[in-house]
Order: C-alpha cells, then sequence, then structure tokens
C-alpha cells in the first residue's frame, strides 16, 4: 500500500459512502461514448475498495444506479446493467479473497432478472465475509426508501404488532435498507456538483460531505487518501459546542 499522505489510524471513518458523478462528461471530454466513462468508472471502484479493504475502512456504500437514471437512454441503461454484471462477475473471486460482503439496496424489481440473479448469488456467496461491506445502491432514492420505510411501519401498526406512541427515530431507521449498516462518516461526492442527489437523506444527516470537481474515472487511491486526511481535519460536534467537545 502506497499512501501519500499522513493519516490517524485511530481517526478514519467507520462508514465511506460515495456519489461518483462525472462518468460521462469524463468520456465526453475525451470525444468518446459515455459508455467509455462508466467503463472507467469501474476501474475506480475497484480501486477504492482496495484501499478501504487495505486501510480497514469497515463499510463502503456507493450509489452505482439512481431510480432516476432509468430515465436515460435505453442504451446507456442497457450497457449499464451490463457493466454491473460483469462487474459482479468478476469481481466475485477477489471479494471472497478478501474478505468482502456484498450487499445492496433500493427498489430492485426493475433491474433486468439475469443481474437480479447475479446480484443474488453475489450476495449469498459473500454473506459471511467481515472484512469489508460493500453496499450498492442500485435503482435507488432516498425519498423512495422513506417511503417503503413509512409503509412498512404504517403495516406492522394496521395488524397491531406495533403501537403509534411506539415510533421513533429507531423505528424508522430499522426500517430502511441500510438497516444492517451504521450511517455514513464521511459522503463524497465527484465531478464538480455540490447536492446529495437524493442518496442516504436520513443517513447522512450528520456525515461530513465532500465534494470534488474530480471526474470519477480520475478519482484512485490517492484522491481518496487526501478525502480522508480531509476528513481527520474536521472536528465533529454532533450538535454539542466546541467547549464541551473538548472538556470530554
Amino acid at each position: 500500500m502506497s499512501v501519500t499522505v499522513d493519516l490517524d489510524e485511530n481517526l478514519l471513518p467507520r462508514h465511506v459512502a460515495i456519489i461518483m458523478d462525472g462518468n460521462g462528461r469524463w468520456a465526453q471530454r475525451r470525444r468518446k461514448p459515455r459508455l467509455f466513462g462508466h467503463k472507467a468508472g469501474a476501474e475506480s471502484v475497484r480501486d477504492i475498495v482496495e484501499a478501504c479493504r487495505e486501510i480497514g475502512i469497515e463499510y463502503l456504500t456507493l450509489y452505482a444506479f439512481s431510480s432516476e437514471n432509468w430515465k436515460r437512454p435505453d442504451q446507456e441503461v442497457s450497457g449499464l446493467m451490463s457493466i454491473l454484471k460483469k462487474y459482479l462477475i468478476s469481481e466475485l473471486p477477489k471479494m471472497v479473497k478478501n474478505d468482502v460482503r456484498l450487499l445492496a439496496i433500493g427498489n430492485h424489481a426493475k433491474l433486468p432478472e439475469d443481474v437480479r440473479k447475479t446480484l443474488r448469488e453475489t450476495i449469498k456467496t459473500t454473506a459471511e465475509n467481515n472484512k469489508l461491506t460493500l453496499t450498492l445502491a442500485l435503482s435507488y432514492g432516498g425519498r423512495d426508501e422513506i417511503v417503503r420505510a413509512v409503509k412498512k411501519i404504517s403495516a406492522d401498526c394496521v395488524n397491531g404488532s406495533l403501537q403509534v406512541d411506539q415510533i421513533c427515530e429507531d423505528t424508522l431507521q430499522n426500517a430502511l435498507d441500510t438497516s444492517a449498516v451504521p450511517d455514513p462518516d464521511l459522503l463524497i461526492r465527484t465531478g464538480g456538483e455540490a447536492r446529495l442527489s437524493n442518496f442516504l437523506l436520513w443517513q447522512a444527516s450528520y456525515a461530513e460531505i465532500l465534494f470534488t470537481d474530480m471526474m470519477w474515472p480520475d478519482f484512485r487511491k490517492d484522491a481518496f487518501y487526501r478525502a480522508l486526511s480531509d476528513y481527520q481535519k474536521r472536528e465533529r460536534r454532533f450538535g454539542r459546542t466546541r467547549e464541551q467537545l473538548h472538556s470530554e
């Protein structure tokens, strides 16, 4: 491992979430089709997964395909699904070897059946791994996730297994797709935009957010380590004053 910045192993985020933006624009600047950028972006995924495993980050969540991305041209959507399937197949041996567990969040009913089948098989095969949990957000939207969680809670209230006055933050947290993982400590967005784009709206309430102009295909280990270094310089107070924090 070659880390070009000094990182404090005791101050690493437990969970990093990334909005992988800029693939299409990266390709267009090179006068290539957008799918060329998505294929290059898959290489960055490999790099960042490897970096997380090497330095000991426990959870990595990647915004791979949003619920809004279905509006893109059919050819691009089809190409993205093909890239996803090939990635899952090619990376499974590495996940098994490197003790990486795969999870997926989102509304997967729209995914092609062959992609769903490959996804299910990969999740099942890696279920006992525990070095790094890699979560792919696929056909995912934060608002849709919250609506589905509210429906689950409402159904419990209707059937009598839950009373309205028992509903609390934990109730909703446990009904979300991400109930098996902690909230992100650091959320990174590449590509120069500065918005959440419907990603982890509940979970990111106290995440440190870092926006970078770097396009996702260019975001490799060195850029990731610099983002972690930036995170370690921040003071996380969770509503407390600086004086309270330093008196503890």
